[in-house]
């Protein structure tokens, strides 16, 4: 099993760059121009697009989008507010190897029915089972002093709230989401992770056991196979 763990970084946007006053503007474009596709590698030219790590919140306003195309990108995280994109159907950021994991809001886009993802970058993947940063150790920052409860939209401190890993369909991949949580509640509320993933919300961990990977699930049912042959050749 792979126990690779990377780091969570917080404060990871030079916000007084060129390239960030440009991508702001071109999402107030897009939003009063009322598009149907967000491609900011086209508007900014993949120079600039290269020194995005995440995306501004304003992201919120483009409700007529359906096709966010991040493809290259150099982003390392994605804010809540991707989901209120109540248009989004189509997710594409595809070998944005640095994106580990997702806002769970993004499961608030309900007409998102087909994403192409690099699997392999992201935490808990079936292919390699990269491991979950602990949160309790390494907690996720956005920006501002408060963040709303995943679940129920309450507004609450960075203290109030019990961050979570969970491994939800999305589109058409299993994507690791992060969660936050301000009660028990709401927590017994997340739906359940698909088979083959680790069954409940967690805090992550190099230790956290997952299910097998892809080459030590061939070497179990290799295994299996055997003792099959074993047991028909010596009855």
């Amino acid at each position: 099993m792979n126990n690779r763990i990377k780091k969570i970084e917080n404060n990871v946007q030079d916000k007084n760059s060129a390239a960030w006053k440009k991508l702001c503007d071109y999402i107030d474009r897009v939003a009063e121009d009322g598009s149907e596709e967000f491609s900011p590698a086209n508007e900014l030219g993949y120079e600039l697009f290269s020194q995005i790590y995440t995306l501004p919140e304003t992201i919120s306003k483009l409700k007529k989008v359906k096709k966010v195309s991040l493809y290259g990108s150099k982003l390392k995280r994605i804010p809540p507010e991707i989901g209120q994109m109540e248009s989004l159907e189509n997710f594409v950021p595809y070998t944005s190897y640095s994106l580990h994991w997702f806002p769970y809001e993004i499961t608030e886009c309900k007409n998102l029915k087909d994403s192409t993802v690099s699997t392999r970058a992201l935490y808990g993947n079936y292919k390699n089972r990269m491991s979950f940063p602990d949160l309790s150790q390494n907690p996720v920052r956005y920006s501002g002093e408060t963040v709303n409860c995943s679940v129920c939209r309450k507004k609450m401190t960075y203290d109030e709230t019990n961050q979570l890993w969970i491994s939800l369909w999305v589109g058409t991949d299993v994507l690791p989401l992060l969660a936050n949580i301000c009660s028990e509640h709401c927590k017994n509320a997340l739906p359940k992770p698909p088979e083959n993933y680790i069954q409940k919300a967690h805090k992550g961990s190099s230790t956290l056991p997952q299910p097998p990977d892809e080459n030590e699930s061939f070497e179990l049912q290799i295994k299996e196979y055997e003792r099959e042959q074993n047991t028909i050749n010596n009855p």
